[in-house]
């Protein structure tokens, strides 16, 4: 499977609630469940690893959260730099340590968990 085509993690529900439960305990109202979310993708994501976007290799270097509370993935290719939100930044395979705060964030964000 190319990255972004699909999961690349096989998390049980069980975990992705859990991964939830930690990233927004005690968090009132979407704009702090988003700050816990990238707390807790910054704390525990393995920085920095290759990936692609769009067919190029790039490396994320790290993770960031915009003005407008849409977390993302700082990514970079020679001197070109990119912010791509974390829901849609393909994963390598295998993917880095604490990926998989990114793909229960990806469920959280769509509602689906």
């Amino acid at each position: 499977m190319l990255p972004g085509q699909g999961p690349v993690l096989k998390l049980s529900r069980r975990r992705l609630e859990a991964t939830t439960e930690e990233a927004i305990v005690d968090a009132n109202g979407e704009s702090e469940q988003r700050t816990g979310w990238f707390s807790m993708i910054e704390e525990h994501l393995k920085l920095p690893f290759e990936t692609q976007v769009l067919g190029v290799p790039v490396t994320v270097e790290g993770v960031n959260m915009t003005e407008d509370e849409t977390i993302v993935a700082l990514c970079r290719r020679g001197k070109h730099r990119q912010s791509i939100p974390i829901p849609d930044l393909p994963l390598p395979v295998p993917p880095p340590a604490g990926a998989e705060w990114i793909e229960a964030y990806r469920l959280w964000s769509k509602g689906a968990l």
